[in-house]
C-alpha cells in the first residue's frame, strides 16, 4: 500500500474516542506552549484565585490574562467559577496527567542515552588504586 493510503486507512479506523483524546492532547500542549498560561498553572497549584490575583504578577493586561485563562479552561487545565463579576480559579491537574503518560511512552529513547552515559562514565572513573596493606600491629607486651 502507498504511505498516503496506509495513512488513510489508518485515519478512518480510529474511533471517535480515539480523535477525542487526541484533540484534547492537542489542546493541553497548545496551553502549556505558552509562558504566561504555564505561569498561571504555577500559581494555580498553591491554590484557587481571583481572576485578577492571578493577573497581578503579568506585565499583560487583565483581559489578556483573561484569554489565557479561557486557553487553559478549554484545554480541562483550569475550573473556573463565576460569581456575579468576580471569577475564581482553580487547577485541575487530570488533563497534565495524560500529557505526562504520552510523553514517558518516549522515555526508553532518552533512558538509553542515560544508560550509554553511565557506562562511559564508569569506564573513565578514577583508576584503581592500589590495596593497601594492612598495617600490623605489634603485639602489646
Amino acid at each position: 500500500m502507498a504511505p498516503a493510503v496506509l495513512t488513510l486507512a489508518r485515519n478512518q479506523a480510529a474511533s471517535p474516542a480515539a480523535d477525542d483524546a487526541a484533540a484534547q492532547l492537542d489542546r493541553v500542549f497548545f496551553a502549556l506552549s505558552d509562558p504566561v498560561r504555564r505561569g498561571i498553572l504555577e500559581r494555580l497549584d498553591a491554590g484557587a484565585l481571583l481572576v485578577s490575583e492571578l493577573a497581578a504578577p503579568f506585565d499583560i493586561s487583565l483581559q489578556a490574562v483573561s484569554r489565557h485563562i479561557q486557553v487553559l479552561v478549554r484545554a480541562g487545565l483550569v475550573h473556573q467559577e463565576r460569581s456575579g463579576r468576580i471569577s475564581r480559579c482553580s487547577l485541575v491537574a487530570g488533563p497534565i496527567l495524560a500529557a505526562a503518560v504520552w510523553i514517558n511512552r518516549y522515555s526508553k529513547y532518552w533512558q538509553a542515552q542515560f544508560d550509554l552515559l553511565a557506562a562511559a562514565l564508569g569506564a573513565t572513573g578514577q583508576p584503581d588504586q592500589p590495596k593497601r596493606k594492612a598495617a600490623r600491629r605489634k603485639p602489646a607486651r
